[in-house]
């Protein structure tokens, strides 16, 4: 089984703007919603790829009520630990002529509700997937991807943590089947500016060297790479397409990884659907979805669904 975790789940309401102006009243001319987070967005992009999974983590108020509806209504199985203080939070993307974000702060999570994670976490058997994507809200341990990673040590799990900074960082340790850093954020660990996937390669192996299993270095225009634990080093530009929305691209990479592997075990097979998987959300106003994705693959002559 597949398990996400998103500690901050969110109502991302998105607006289109023909022509945003700050200090005067502006009337959108498209808008959507969505249940948001990373660890969400893997979970729906699974679901659209007929890969089950249950997403965890906090919800509160009615927001995080709207929240678990909306992903209901996706055949999305959640089971999220309901909070009392405070409200899920509304993140507020605006598209216009230039893509602008607010994000609101989430719930209060108390040691109590973090205690109940981890029961969560107990069921966890030899061989599922738990996917940690996201930052963490200030109210809780920053060392809290780290914290699961040591509990669950000699489980026998594939960890996939798609984090940055010293989140990433210090789970390394811990041996995480998959991480997927961007290439800037990959820069910003070792101090370094990556452009090129000849620059990235060498960091991504000592990433592996640091204790991650496989490395997926996303660089949107510049498509992707991958370090494999066996040594392979497979690398593609993107597909082409028209980017409209960045929004949910990485998760969505994340999520077309784990089918891939998943359908074959095969780390080509891996990549290519994490590349197109992520390309086709970046063509779309919404998430990938299988035909999408199918389509994507063809321009490389795979043919993995």
């Amino acid at each position: 089984m597949i398990y996400t975790v998103t500690f901050n789940p969110s109502l991302d309401y998105i607006v289109s703007v023909d022509n945003l102006t700050l200090g005067r009243v502006n009337r959108t001319s498209a808008e959507l919603i969505f249940p948001g987070g990373k660890g969400i967005n893997v979970s729906m992009v699974l679901k659209n790829l007929d890969v089950d999974s249950e997403a965890l983590g906090f919800m509160a108020g009615f927001t995080g009520r709207q929240i678990d509806k909306l992903l209901t209504e996706r055949q999305v199985k959640s089971n999220f630990i309901e909070v009392k203080d405070g409200m899920s939070r509304i993140n507020v993307k605006v598209r216009s002529n230039e893509e602008s974000e607010i994000n609101g702060m989430g719930p209060a999570i108390s040691k109590e509700d973090i205690d109940r994670l981890y029961q969560q976490l107990d069921q966890l058997k030899e061989g599922d997937i738990l996917v940690l994507a996201g930052s963490i809200p200030s109210v809780m341990p920053e060392s809290m991807y780290m914290d699961i990673m040591k509990y669950l040590e000699g489980k026998n799990l594939k960890i996939v943590v798609d984090a940055t900074k010293d989140l990433l960082i210090n789970v390394l340790p811990y041996h995480p089947f998959l991480i997927k850093p961007n290439n800037y954020e990959l820069g910003e660990i070792f101090g370094v500016e990556l452009k090129t996937k000849e620059d990235v390669v060498p960091y991504a192996k000592k990433l592996q060297e640091k204790g991650a299993v496989n490395v997926l270095i996303s660089m949107a225009g510049e498509g992707a790479l991958l370090v494999t634990e066996d040594g392979q080093v497979i690398e593609s530009n993107p597909p082409k397409g028209q980017v409209r929305n960045s929004v949910g691209a990485g998760d969505s990479m994340v999520a077309g990884f784990i089918a891939g592997y998943l359908h074959s075990g095969d780390y080509e097979e891996a990549f290519y659907t994490g590349l197109c998987t992520g390309s086709a959300s970046a063509f779309s106003d919404n998430l990938a979805t299988k035909d999408e994705v199918r389509e994507l693959l063809g321009q490389f002559g795979k043919n993995y669904f």
